[in-house]
C-alpha cells in the first residue's frame, strides 16, 4: 500500500491493518523457511508495508 492510502485510514483501521500484515508476514516466513515460497520478494514487500503502516500510525498518535 502507498503511504497516501494509509493516511486516509483511522488509527483503529491502521492497527487492524498492522495486525493483518504481521500475520501474513508470519505465514510467508513459514513458507519461505520450508521452501514453499515461490515469490521471495513478497517478504520485503510485507516488511515495507508494515513499516509504512507503523510510521503513519505513529504520526497520527503523535498528532493528538
Amino acid at each position: 500500500m502507498k503511504a497516501k492510502e494509509l493516511r486516509e485510514l483511522s488509527p483503529e483501521e491502521l492497527e487492524a491493518k498492522s495486525v493483518e500484515l504481521h500475520g501474513e508476514l508470519f505465514n510467508v516466513s513459514v513458507k519461505h523457511s520450508t521452501g514453499q515460497l515461490e515469490n521471495t520478494a513478497k517478504l520485503m514487500r510485507l516488511r515495507r508495508d508494515i513499516a509504512r503502516t507503523e510510521t503513519v500510525l505513529h504520526e497520527k498518535r503523535g498528532a493528538k
